[in-house]
């Protein structure tokens, strides 16, 4: 059904103009560097800038081997490591690591999906992901998953290919049967970029069973263009899905399956490629305004209301999907990155906004409401006016719920990078922050966070340090943030 600008301005009369929409619309409000918040509702009041002694795990302290300063009493393993990790069939860890989930492995094991991010051809990159036998899609493509174990004890067991011969591997996400979609961030066909097959499609890859990933099918009924991360509502079978891209802005997507299609372990690939429906956002602001761009909004607990409209080619076969829109059919934003399904509904990054966007930003976290088809804006940070000095955060993208409480965000911006959390009245506290200089001492440069992501048990937090690829898992005296 339809929710119409007029249905969304009336419910927003009768509930506050719409902050009241969504429970506590002040959650995860602020983060330093960010934008003055508010009481979006009473009780919920958000506190900007690092809270008090009572927060987060104290300062970081520096790492005396340069990888990864932490608060006192955490402590890290490094469980791969492009060019020193081996997988199990002898060549190396595979660079640029991304989008990463976790699952229950063989006795007390835990398996890790890990993302390469590895576009263009083979030749581009040292340690490509390996052209693994039967788990290959385009054989001049680089990218791909790897499958990583670690013992119950935290020690790296073995690595194998997942998949291979996809490009871009950004982020993906975990389906609720157990698998992993791989996202392929890139618009590239047939061509281009010496590729011999179309790109820009999502994959499924089992962890738990090897035979199910041979022969690598593109799930063509989630489209293709520059995919980021996916969620599924294990409820209503929806799936969300981001896009990151610009020249216009990327969009939100949402894919409703074919009516009787029941989700499980390798359904996906079994889908026409027509199946269902693509769908693309169109926002109402309380008011029954049209909202062209989630930049719009500059207060945290700004709620809008959502409609969504058909996707026309959804293949792209002429024109790329973001640009079949008109102006005035529905709603955009920059750099749509990661997400993550928990308290019923979808957590939504936007990294950043620029001159490209009607507001500029340093990231905002929203959140969709399916039973009530709202977005609400749970954080936003300002732009960050000196990026090379530690304290404030900016540019998020990877994204986890904590079992701990609020979220954990992997920073992609300017400058200095961060895992950070965000509580549920909107403090921030910092995490780790990445040392690894892969710069030069006049010049330093910081690679990006990516994949953040809690054992199954919640003891460890796994993380990658996406240049040269490093994946990491981070243990210590966790607690309850509040």
């Amino acid at each position: 059904m339809s929710l119409s600008r007029r249905d969304f301005a009336k419910r927003s009369a009768y509930t506050g103009a719409g902050v009241a929409l969504v429970g506590s619309a002040g959650v995860l409000a602020t983060a330093p560097g960010a934008l003055a918040a508010e009481a979006t509702e009473a009780g919920a009041v958000g506190r900007p800038g690092h809270g008090g002694p009572s927060l987060g795990y104290g300062p970081l302290i520096a790492d005396p081997k340069g990888i990864l300063a932490l608060p006192k009493g955490f402590s890290y393993k490094i469980i791969t490591r492009t060019g020193e990790t081996k997988l199990e069939s002898g060549e190396s860890t595979p660079s640029n690591h991304d989008g990463t989930a976790t699952f229950e492995g063989p006795r007390g094991a835990t398996l890790l999906v890990n993302n390469h991010e590895l576009g263009g051809p083979r030749s581009k990159w040292p340690h490509p992901v390996p052209l693994a036998d039967g788990l290959v899609y385009d054989p001049a493509a680089s990218g791909g998953c790897t499958v990583v174990e670690v013992s119950k004890h935290g020690d790296h067991v073995t690595e194998w290919v997942g998949i291979a011969g996809t490009a871009t591997n950004c982020a993906g996400g975990r389906t609720p049967w157990g698998t992993w979609l791989t996202c392929e961030e890139t618009e590239d066909k047939a061509g281009r970029n010496g590729m011999t097959k179309d790109h820009g499609y999502v994959f499924e890859v089992d962890p738990h069973d090897r035979k199910a990933n041979r022969d690598p099918k593109p799930i063509k009924a989630l489209g293709r263009y520059a995919h980021e991360a996916v969620v599924v509502d294990p409820k209503r079978g929806h799936l969300y899905l981001t896009e990151d891209a610009s020249g216009p802005n990327g969009l939100l997507y949402r894919w409703v399956p074919p009516q009787g299609f029941e989700h499980g372990r390798g359904k996906l690939r079994t889908l026409a490629d027509d199946a269902g429906v693509l769908q693309a956002p169109k926002c109402y602001d309380s008011g029954g305004s049209f909202v062209d761009d989630l930049s719009r909004a500059t207060r945290t607990g700004t709620v809008y209301g959502v409609d969504w409209v058909p996707v026309p080619d959804r293949d792209a076969k002429s024109v790329s999907v973001r640009k079949q829109f008109a102006d005035g059919q529905i709603t955009r934003a920059r750099k749509l990155e990661g997400m993550w399904w928990a308290d019923g509904g979808a957590y939504i990054v936007s990294s950043f906004a620029r001159e490209e966007s009607p507001a500029q930003h340093d990231g905002q976290v929203w959140f969709y409401d399916p039973k009530r088809r709202t977005l609400t804006l749970k954080v936003l940070l300002g732009v960050n006016p000196d990026p090379s000095k530690d304290g404030a955060f900016d540019g998020p993208d990877n994204i986890t719920v904590s079992p701990y409480g609020g979220l954990v965000i992997a920073e992609d911006g300017e400058g200095i990078q961060h895992l950070f959390g965000a509580t549920e009245d909107g403090r921030t506290y910092p995490i780790a922050r990445n040392e690894l200089n892969i710069g030069t001492a006049e010049e330093p440069e910081f690679s990006e966070f990516t994949g953040v992501v809690f054992s199954p048990d919640g003891s460890t937090l796994f993380a990658n340090i996406q240049v040269p690829g490093i994946m990491l898992a981070i243990t210590g005296p966790w607690r309850r943030q509040r």
